[in-house]
């Protein structure tokens, strides 16, 4: 039979009597009851399992007195157990005892054979609720920290998107404004240009209709030699259709009105040919001209056409110069005159 450590000091527990007192010790069915329950024994470290039977106080108590002896000869007695609440850890514990409905051998026998204390039961569950807890509220904490994880992603990512967007406005605005700032620098170009053209048309016009009001001599430093009828066999017609003004080849000629040129280029007899179309349908011919200044497009009096030359059927350099009303030939000297030219 193992052997009890001594109850520890401060516990109720009663002086027993010595062995010489009381003799054996012999325990009666009624003392010891049979234990209730379900009970697990707890292992101690480093030493004997703890007796939980009252058998084992009277051990202690027989051992104390001096040995062992046998209980047959002995009258029953009965022998007070120590207090439960010094034993068991508390008033908590003896209320539990008093409320079970089981003497005190019982539920020391109980308390001592589980090996557990209620107290300490009820301090583990806490322990593991509290742990429970804990374990609970660090998942909670995971997972919150991870939705803002997410959460701050997403902002981000937003924020990003949200950014890049507004480059791409920033940037389709800035394109935008430079083609309209190009289309109007354009805009702007063609606008002078056409405003170019038509000042220099409408005073082209102006000089032209200018021009048309006055008149100008075909030729300067010049000398008469045939003149309009005139008849002889160099003519094809038998007769001169035009005025000659004998001078020096590249002696410029001169628009006598303002008009258009209608005509310009080589003519068989009359050699290198203008003609100038005046604003009433008049027609100025230029022939045997040396050179042509200009082959087309508006002049006003007095501008150079050409120079002077001997191309054609002639005899020498001049300006045969014709006047054509409607069709037909009509003398130039008279024609020039009647412009207020002094020929």
């Amino acid at each position: 039979m193992a052997s009890n450590s001594p109850a520890p000091e401060g516990t109720d527990v009663q002086e027993q009597p010595t062995a010489g007192a009381w003799g054996e010790w012999n325990p009666t069915e009624d003392s010891v009851r049979p234990l209730r329950g379900k009970h697990r024994v707890l292992k101690q470290r480093g030493g004997l399992a703890r007796s939980s039977t009252v058998l084992g106080v009277g051990v202690i108590a027989a051992v104390g007195a001096g040995g062992i002896a046998t209980a047959q000869d002995r009258p029953q007695v009965a022998i007070s157990l120590p207090s439960l609440s010094g034993v068991l850890g508390g008033e908590d514990d003896a209320a539990d005892t008093a409320g079970s409905g089981t003497d005190a051998v019982g539920v020391r026998a109980e308390g001592t054979r589980t090996g557990i204390v209620p107290r300490q039961a009820d301090r583990s569950a806490d322990a593991g609720e509290l742990l429970r807890s804990r374990i609970l509220q660090q998942a909670d904490s995971q997972h919150e920290a991870a939705a803002a994880q997410e959460r701050a992603e997403t902002e981000r990512a937003a924020q990003e998107a949200a950014a890049k967007e507004a480059r791409e406005a920033q940037e389709t605005a800035r394109k935008a404004a430079e083609a309209a700032a190009a289309e109007q620098v354009a805009k702007e170009a063609r606008e002078a240009e056409e405003a170019k053209a038509a000042a220099e048309a409408k005073a082209e016009q102006e000089r032209v209709a200018k021009s048309a009001g006055s008149y100008a001599l075909p030729t300067s430093a010049y000398t008469l030699t045939s003149h309009y009828g005139d008849s002889g066999s160099m003519w094809s017609s038998g007769h001169h259709t035009g005025l000659d003004f004998a001078a020096p080849t590249g002696t410029p000629v001169k628009a006598v009105g303002g008009g258009k040129i209608t005509s310009a280029g080589w003519s068989g007899a009359y050699g290198y040919r203008i003609v100038l179309e005046l604003p009433d349908g008049t027609e100025i011919w230029y022939c045997h001209l040396s050179s042509m200044s200009v082959t087309g497009g508006s002049v006003a009096a007095g501008d150079t056409i050409g120079r002077v030359g001997a191309t054609g059927n002639v005899t020498g350099p001049h300006l045969h110069l014709e006047v054509r009303v409607g069709g037909s030939t009509v003398d130039p000297l008279a024609w020039l005159t009647a412009r207020g030219l002094n020929v």
